[in-house]
């Protein structure tokens, strides 16, 4: 593997690089750039071929003496997570991969690094100062539009995926899933979504693909509670904010947690949205896949509509539909227009489906 770098990070190394006599292929060569996000050294790497976007943040010194292991290990990491074949991963960047360092190609490279950096720094809402491989913060500079130089314009994380793919000659994802059916405590309604999500999704993930499995527009706040049983374990919260109102269980943030770090051990998760209408959500685990071909979750079964945003609770939403269900009803074309501005629709499997895979390829 070629890494090519800018002064400012061959100065950081302490390196002079040396000239490579092998044959230039720009899959397996990045550029990578030195810089400071909230006062803290942070290493950005594209890759030349498709400019997918690595980020190492909060770099100390013993961390630059140990670069290359944490360039392989983020670069499978990151991989990994992108539900790729672990096999591809490892044709791809083995654990023992040998890096060499040169200077930067050219300055049409070093521009297109540092709109790289600029979207990683855009990503740093999704930092997490406990670790140094940011990793929703690459997935979503990998998810920006740029151009290729010829007037197209491409989505680095799919330009990736062909990549591998041209590189194993297969299909490139294959990963652990859970298969979920979320219910929600309605009382006199039955509505529930049958759903299957890749394991390696986080729970900000997760509580994304529930605002469109259930119809939600993701206008309040959110929490889920991990059961034990019946008995909360932990809280994983949406925001700093919900720390000022602590409870007697632990309580983190949800993007610090994936699925599989509950799952299968676990089998029940609460979800709560909306904390004035309460809306709270039962998520039952009834299966893992093994072997899951896709990198996107899926609704395979689903009953019921989902009462819409602000509608006032279960009481709310009783009257609502007494409303718009009768004709001669005082309100009842106020009602239905409300509705409409809320997106409230009878539930369509085919509708949520293309959403959750346009999702997927848009952000993280």
């Amino acid at each position: 593997m070629l890494i090519q770098c800018t002064k400012k990070l061959l100065d950081e190394l302490k390196i002079t690089p040396a000239v490579s006599e092998e044959e230039y292929n720009p899959l397996f060569s990045w550029h990578a750039n030195l810089l400071t996000i909230n006062r803290r050294k942070t290493v950005v790497l594209m890759n030349d071929s498709n400019r997918y976007v690595i980020v190492l943040y909060g770099l100390k010194a013993k961390d630059f003496k140990n670069l290359n292991t944490l360039i392989v290990n983020a670069i499978r990491e990151n991989l990994l997570l992108e539900c790729i074949n672990p096999d591809i991963i490892d044709k791809f960047v083995p654990t023992d991969t040998e890096i060499n360092y040169s200077k930067t190609r050219n300055r049409t490279t070093v521009a297109r690094l540092n709109k790289s950096c600029e979207a990683a720094e855009f990503s740093f809402e999704d930092f997490n100062g406990n670790v140094i491989n940011q990793t929703i913060a690459g997935m979503n500079a990998s998810r920006s539009i740029v151009g290729d130089g010829s007037g197209e314009y491409i989505k680095p994380h799919v330009k990736m995926f062909e990549n591998l793919e041209q590189l194993a000659g297969s299909p490139v994802f294959k990963c652990k899933a859970v298969q979920i059916k979320a219910t929600m405590d309605l009382g006199n309604f039955e509505v529930w979504r049958r759903l299957v999500i890749p394991i390696n999704y986080t729970f900000k993930q997760l509580h994304s693909i529930l605002q469109v499995a259930f119809g939600w527009q993701n206008c309040h706040l959110h929490d889920f509670d991990v059961m034990d049983g019946d008995k909360p374990i932990i809280n994983l919260v949406c925001s700093d904010d919900a720390f000022e109102y602590p409870r007697d269980i632990p309580m983190k943030l949800e993007t610090e947690y994936r699925l599989f770090d509950f799952f299968p051990e676990y089998k029940k998760i609460s979800y709560t949205y909306d904390f004035g209408d309460f809306w709270k959500h039962d998520l039952e685990i009834e299966e893992i896949i093994p072997d899951y071909s896709n990198n996107y979750a899926v609704c395979i079964e689903g009953v019921g509509n989902t009462p819409p945003e602000d509608v006032g609770g279960e009481g709310g939403y009783e009257m609502f539909l007494e409303a718009i269900s009768d004709l001669a009803h005082e309100e009842h074309e106020l009602n239905v227009e409300w509705g409409k501005s809320q997106g409230y629709t009878d539930f369509n499997i085919d509708e949520v489906n293309k959403e959750l895979k346009i999702k997927m390829n848009r952000f993280f």
